[in-house]
């Protein structure tokens, strides 16, 4: 895949690739004053539904629980290959089956009666429009391309850019 012609498909494969090895991004509600907050994505892959623990009694659970939510989920990889910007659909669920399946230590410390706490609970982000940025130039490709465009007065090519539908 070339950088600079990358396509909805390459740039979505990219983004669950980088996001299965660092699943950490910024979610939150879609509203003007809103402030996203960082939280652990776990992927369904069957779905490609995106899910995070939550406890019941934190803002963001309250006011998606409010209903009918939009929501916006940013992120950026660990090594800086891949930034992504999605917008979809916020909902609470109480789902073992994906409690189960995403359990671990770290999530385990957000709840003292562990997968029984009566404060666990879901948000299902079920993405549609977004876009992804993927450079796999590195640092030493980015610094190149910034050099080069200086020294002929062009712009840089450092990555390539698509606009991907989720849903």
């Amino acid at each position: 895949m070339a950088d600079d012609h990358l396509t909805a498909t390459d740039a979505e494969q990219e983004f669950w690739k980088h996001l299965k090895s660092s699943n950490t991004g910024m979610l939150g509600i879609d509203t003007p004053g809103y402030h996203s907050q960082p939280m652990t994505a776990y992927r369904e892959e069957e779905t490609g539904t995106i899910w995070f623990f939550t406890r019941d009694d934190t803002d963001l659970a309250r006011d998606i629980a409010k209903g009918g939510q939009s929501g916006m989920f940013t992120y950026g990889s660990k090594d800086q290959e891949v930034w992504a910007c999605f917008h979809g659909t916020l909902s609470l669920h109480r789902d073992q089956a994906i409690i189960d399946k995403h359990w671990n230590p770290i999530v385990a410390a957000w709840y003292p009666d562990g997968k029984e706490d009566p404060h666990l609970t879901l948000i299902k982000f079920d993405g549609d429009d977004g876009r992804v940025w993927v450079s796999k130039k590195g640092a030493a490709g980015f610094f190149f391309e910034i050099a080069k465009a200086n020294l002929t007065k062009t712009m840089p090519n450092v990555g390539g850019v698509a606009d991907v539908d989720l849903g």
